[in-house]
């Protein structure tokens, strides 16, 4: 019987080796055919237009084309679930962002994924500043003043956003959480009828992302109160930062990140990161992302171990906003 243990044990680990080497080898010659990335939300969105930019680029580093795929519904989390449960070996990834890996634990807590254990991170592609913005007849001259007549007449005042778990419906929860208000809020289907409805006048306020913002800000149809950034927007650089505004602590971003699978082979893991930083490098790329008003990362920020680090910690910043904000759903 020992004997035959041993054979055992022995014909084990010649596989293992051997299943070892198989994989590294596959790594090595990674890709071989196109890949896919799974984006979570509608083309021609914020995420769509970020992964395209991104991707094409990406596939030349690569020599393997990315094929953009669009898997919609619940927040971003039904087609980041998919591309958690694809294969992991590189050839299904995701582009995942703030919503999908940073607040969707706190508005669903059945979601079947885990933000903080369920992924490889791939590094970080951009960061789309949030903007507070009123339809362009709204009479407060500032934040301030805007701050102030929300809180005098919240009654009254509606806020529209693309729904539960959108980027604008997460981020003015903060901000409505911050002032102390509850207004009426209006759910959209996306963010498009959000802002038309802002220039008809329909609604009064939403908070949104930059990409989805310039034309309509730099067209006079709607009014910017402040960038929930650091440092002004060069793409908008007559809007105030919230700090000038005199909101320092409403900081926000809806940054896109690339994921792969839980267990994607560290080299393939290594050749996407490394692809993903040749297209933040480009010239061309850079132009097409910053003039949308991005922010690019840099330096450590570009790591996969520095995304991981930063998804932990969005999901803990948001839980407690979010349910502040009574967003969060019952279990």
């Amino acid at each position: 019987m020992k004997q035959i243990l041993a054979v055992l044990a022995i014909a084990a680990a010649i596989l293992t080796v051997a299943t070892g080497a198989t994989t590294a080898a596959r790594a090595q010659d990674y890709p071989t055919r196109p890949i896919t990335m799974i984006v979570p939300f509608a083309a021609g969105g914020p995420t769509d237009v970020i992964a395209r930019i991104v991707s094409e680029n990406m596939s030349k580093t690569l020599g393997q084309q990315i094929v953009v795929e669009n898997v919609t519904g619940a927040g971003g989390t039904t087609g980041i679930t998919r591309g958690a449960q694809a294969a992991p070996d590189g050839y299904t990834i995701m582009m995942g962002h703030m919503g999908t890996h940073g607040a969707a634990p706190a508005l669903y807590p059945k979601l079947r994924y885990d933000p903080t254990k369920d992924f490889e991170p791939v590094g970080m592609a951009a960061g789309t500043p949030i903007l507070i913005v009123a339809r362009k007849d709204y009479p407060a001259k500032d934040l301030q003043e805007f701050i102030a007549s929300l809180k005098t007449q919240q009654d009254k005042a509606n806020e529209a956003n693309a729904g539960v778990g959108s980027v604008s419906f997460t981020t003015c929860t903060m901000f409505n959480v911050m002032i102390g208000v509850k207004p009426t809020r209006v759910p959209y289907t996306g963010t498009g009828p959000v802002i038309n409805d802002m220039i008809g006048g329909k609604v009064d306020y939403a908070c949104d992302q930059i990409v989805n913002l310039v034309t309509q800000i730099q067209g006079g149809n709607i009014r910017a109160y402040a960038i929930a950034t650091p440092e002004r927007s060069p793409a908008l650089p007559d809007v105030p930062t919230t700090k000038e505004a005199g909101l320092p602590d409403y900081q926000v971003s809806a940054w896109n990140a690339v994921f792969a699978p839980k267990d994607t082979p560290k080299p393939v893991v290594e050749k996407l990161n490394a692809a993903l930083v040749k297209a933040l490098d480009d010239p061309d790329t850079r132009k097409r992302l910053l003039d949308l008003g991005a922010v690019l990362p840099d330096g450590e920020e570009r790591t996969p171990a520095w995304l991981g680090n930063y998804v932990a910690e969005e999901v803990a910043r948001w839980a407690p906003v979010l349910k502040a904000g009574g967003a969060v759903q019952a279990d």
